[in-house]
């Protein structure tokens, strides 16, 4: 007999590599959703309702025992949310903005079954940003280029060397996906961990 089967709904490395450390097999889907705010939604509501989305999305292609994993990461300063910033100049604005103050980092997970069940949490990473000289933003987004990256920074390579401190319950969160509650997740659905 075997288990449930396990997709992932994102096509990010980062989740995908954060999910492999698990050792359970997975699947990769792309999920089908408009990522835009909706008018005065708040960064949390937007992680919690995209990875929910996302993870219905990829769950109702499919039949049997059947889990997706969905998970949306929205950065948050002062309340407004932070895309990924595309190219050079966004990612220097962006760290700009950032430089001296605290953002906080929404990371969503949803585990939904083809049955239509889902279970979702999120996890509240806070970032407190040293303050940045202008030639450091420019050193850091030339050697790192972390354009596809919420907050324009990867924390696990040398966007660690901007920061004072960081406030949280998973390290892994920041990266992309809490595993902590993803496990909790997972034994909740059926799976067997480790």
């Amino acid at each position: 007999m075997t288990g449930p089967r396990l997709i992932l709904a994102s096509t990010s490395r980062y989740r995908r590599e954060l999910l492999g450390r698990l050792n359970l097999p997975f699947d990769v889907a792309s999920p089908d959703v408009d990522e835009t705010p909706r008018p005065g939604e708040t960064p949390h509501a937007l992680a919690n309702r995209l990875a929910v989305a996302k993870a219905h999305d990829v769950a109702s292609r499919q039949s049997g025992d059947v889990w997706a994993l969905g998970s949306d990461q929205v950065a948050d300063l002062d309340g407004l949310p932070l895309g990924k910033p595309g190219g050079r100049d966004a990612a220097i604005a962006q760290l700009r903005a950032m430089s001296g103050r605290v953002v906080r980092f929404h990371t969503a997970i949803c585990l939904a079954h083809a049955d239509g069940r889902a279970f979702a949490e999120c996890d509240l990473t806070a970032v407190h940003v040293r303050v940045l000289a202008d030639g450091e933003i420019e050193r850091y987004v030339d050697a790192e280029q972390p354009f596809d990256c919420a907050g324009s920074f990867k924390s696990e390579g040398l966007g660690i060397t901007l920061f004072d401190a960081i406030d949280n319950r998973d390290p892994s969160a920041l990266v992309g996906l809490p595993l902590i509650a993803t496990c909790r997740l997972l034994r909740r659905a059926g799976f067997v961990l480790p």
